[in-house]
């Protein structure tokens, strides 16, 4: 089968042109902005990628296109799709029609840590010699890519993502997945383009719910008010809980970034690695409970998650230069930011920590999540927060106002050059500085690095 896919060059839709293409499909694609990594990952696959959305596509004749969410009415190539009444279907449709069936599907769904607890658990598979197929949002350096498939393994580990599906199908990614194990690892309200309030995620997350079968299993934190109410509207699905109180608990050692594994009440082993934070600890015992649904031992998932290297882009140490390190991360959500900055705290004691930030998420450009910034970002020194004046990154509030229960520490810039200039100003030695941010922000990690 010929499929060519509408928006491509995302992380989830590149990933999936990759399982078709090693499911033995003829694959083309187009987007706007077709650049590396992910363009080269494409073509070096045999994938033909075409820049933009014109019309004369139709001229590959596919037998099928699938449409990614970037893709909306008004799309020229898709309107011209629409009027012909040619076949087509969304991505997450397709993945869940063409490749999930067969497939044991261990799911990772939440409103954060879905990329690094589905790097944990396909990681944990992959030391254990299982050999998991994956989808994941992010590359790990254990992984190496972010998405594989052969159609001879049964076992698929997938970022499940709550964001809706298409232009023409508005459930959330997940209802198409169909998962046997899922990791519901924590909700929170999130994506203010699209869900009016927390309740409509809930709804999205109860179906889902209802599609994992009683021979499943479902994994959950101990405490989660929002995930206990989903599960009230109907359960039929053996349930684990991990954290505080949970079936699964972490406990604090002499080291700052190794801990315990409690199993019903039993230690069963210390996890040595340099993550830190309470979330990569939550996320591992999340990872744990789910690996073990596949009959994998605690004690082996342990010694898989003291070799883990982590993902890109979530506290990646991007370079160091005038003795100041430049940290990557993408966290965008205040929850997401509070817990990277109390896990970098932790890492560097009392020496300063600046922390870049660039609201870019359709959630926080909307505004609906900035009252809660200054607290979120109460862990840091000094505070650098960007946006953009005018175009599509433009901010729906004032940043300056939003931070100014940070008084002097809180500065905001609309012109990223002169952000940096005045970061590197006022780094000393020793210093880290976090940049925090869903995209690439200009480059600025590199620019920093530079000017330092």
């Amino acid at each position: 089968m010929h499929l060519h896919i509408l928006g491509i060059c995302g992380t989830f839709m590149g990933g999936l042109a990759l399982i078709a293409r090693s499911a033995g499909h003829t694959v083309t694609g187009c987007d706007t902005g077709v650049y590396p990594p992910m363009s080269t990952q494409l073509q070096e696959q045999g994938i033909r990628l075409i820049e933009g959305f014109e019309t004369d596509q139709l001229a590959l004749k596919p037998d099928l296109f699938v449409v990614g969410n970037v893709v909306t009415r008004g799309n020229p190539l898709m309107e011209a799709i629409l009027n012909q009444g040619l076949a087509y279907t969304s991505g997450p449709q397709w993945l869940g029609e063409h490749v999930l069936r067969s497939q044991h599907v261990l799911a990772v769904a939440g409103t954060h840590g879905k990329t690094t607890t589905s790097s944990m658990l396909a990681w944990i598979l992959e030391h254990a010699g299982r050999h998991p197929n994956f989808l994941i949002g992010g590359i790990a350096d254990d992984l190496k890519v972010s998405a594989r498939f052969q159609p001879e393994r049964r076992l698929f580990v997938i970022e499940a993502d709550e964001y809706d599906t298409a232009f023409f199908d508005k459930r959330s990614k997940f209802v198409h997945y169909r998962p046997r194990t899922a990791i519901l690892n924590n909700l929170e309200y999130d994506h203010a383009d699209i869900f009016p309030d927390l309740a409509a995620i809930q709804t999205q997350f109860h179906h889902l719910v209802r599609t994992i079968p009683a021979q499943g299993r479902i994994i959950r934190p101990a405490d989660s008010p929002a995930l206990e109410q989903v599960l009230e509207h109907g359960c039929w699905t053996p349930v684990q809980t991990f954290g505080p109180g949970g079936l699964w608990e972490a406990q604090a050692s002499d080291h700052a970034s190794h801990f315990r594994i409690m199993h019903q009440g039993q230690d069963t082993g210390t996890v040595r690695w340099a993550l830190t934070g309470e979330h990569n600890r939550m996320n591992a015992l999340a990872a744990l409970a789910a690996a073990e649904h596949l009959g994998v031992e605690p004690q082996a998932g342990i010694e898989a998650l003291s070799a883990f290297k982590g993902v890109k882009r979530r506290m990646e140490l991007r370079g160091t230069a005038s003795e100041v390190d430049v940290y990557d991360d993408f966290a965008h959500h205040p929850t997401a930011i509070a817990t990277t900055l109390e896990g970098l705290r932790k890492q560097v004691g009392n020496r300063r920590i600046l922390a870049v930030l660039e609201p870019r998420s359709n959630t926080m450009k909307l505004g609906a999540m900035a009252a809660r910034l200054p607290e979120a970002l109460a862990q840091a020194d000094l505070v650098f927060c960007f946006g953009a004046a005018s175009g599509k990154h433009a901010l729906g509030w004032d940043p300056a106002a939003v931070l100014a229960p940070l008084g002097a520490r809180a500065s905001s810039y609309s012109d990223l050059d002169k952000m940096v200039g005045a970061i590197c100003q006022a780094a000393r030695p020793g210093d880290s500085v976090l940049v925090m941010s869903n995209g690439g922000f200009g480059g600025v990690h590199q620019k920093l690095l530079n000017r330092l």
